[in-house]
């Protein structure tokens, strides 16, 4: 099959499911960037979230044939990069918090931002956080879950997941008053 600009989203996944490799490759120029994006939230490091993004696209093909076409592709495919991101971060068996970083987010409260942020800045923001942090921070203010299913994902509290948010927007504040 020769993939042209105009091939409906459901008629990539079909041609993936056939088998065709430029389908296949099609489908991972056009979603590589979004998931990626998403891995480098989650692990900060560059070499960890290729490594993830490699995980995620696995997934991804080996489950393809479980796509109901309910809802967008790319919705599912992000939440596949994430759920490969909890995965990974499980595997690191990293503690989700740590009490040492308590001394760090006493803010005053005249904190203020005095310089117009970047999207690499933000997101370096972001990759700043200890894994446990920022694993909470990408959960609850960018993908849109609530702390009790934060909980279950990460096996912590409901109590935990909201203390570390939390601390995580403390510590994004102190870090923009003294910038990296």
């Amino acid at each position: 099959m020769a993939i042209d600009a105009d091939i409906t989203e459901s008629e990539l996944v079909k041609a993936c499911l056939e088998g065709d490799s430029k389908a296949q490759q099609a489908l991972y120029q056009k979603y590589a960037p979004v998931m990626y994006a998403i891995c480098m939230r989650y692990c900060g490091n560059p070499d960890n979230a290729k490594d993830m993004l490699q995980d995620a696209f696995i997934k991804l093909f080996e489950g393809l044939k479980n796509f109901r076409y309910q809802g967008s592709f790319e919705g599912w495919a992000k939440r596949i990069a994430v759920n490969t991101c909890l995965d990974f971060i499980k595997k690191l068996k990293q503690e989700p918090y740590t009490d040492e970083l308590d001394a760090h987010i006493d803010l005053g409260a005249d904190a203020t931002v005095h310089q117009q942020m970047g999207m690499k800045d933000l997101i370096r923001l972001l990759q700043s956080l200890p894994v446990g942090y920022r694993t909470v921070f990408n959960l609850y203010a960018i993908e849109g879950y609530n702390h009790q299913q934060i909980g279950e994902l990460m096996g912590i509290s409901e109590n935990t997941s909201k203390t570390q948010l939390f601390k995580a927007r403390k510590m994004l504040q102190l870090k923009l008053v003294k910038p990296l």
